[in-house]
């Protein structure tokens, strides 16, 4: 399940909520940066599709081998996709973040900088 914070650069660990037609940067109590043409200059999608766990599908097959043989492995090694979207954002000040979000507030953040 996505995080739904800036996981590296400025603004590291503080959250990303949802706004009206826009995603909200939690930067104080009060506080906030809406994610809009007005404030975000580019941004970059990390991973196109949702991202898969490779530990968890690795953990997942040497499990399914060893209970139920080849068969087992191969049905273990589908990992589930999660849902979660990494998104770097380059703000028009040139402060630069690394979100992670869900597969909602994806949609909220590309339908604001459309």
């Amino acid at each position: 399940m996505a995080q739904n914070k800036v996981i590296a650069g400025d603004y590291e660990g503080k959250l990303i909520a949802n706004g009206i037609n826009c995603l909200l940067l939690m930067t104080g109590f009060f506080k906030k940066i809406k994610l809009t043409k007005e404030t975000v200059e580019s941004y970059e999608v990390m991973d196109e599709e949702s991202r898969t766990s490779a530990a968890s599908a690795i953990g997942r097959g040497l499990v399914g081998s060893f209970l139920l043989g080849p068969i087992g492995a191969a049905a273990a090694l589908s990992a589930k996709k999660k849902g979660t979207h990494i998104v770097a954002v380059q703000f028009k000040d040139g402060k630069k973040s690394l979100l992670e979000i869900d597969e909602k507030l994806y949609k909220v953040l590309l339908k604001s900088l459309f």
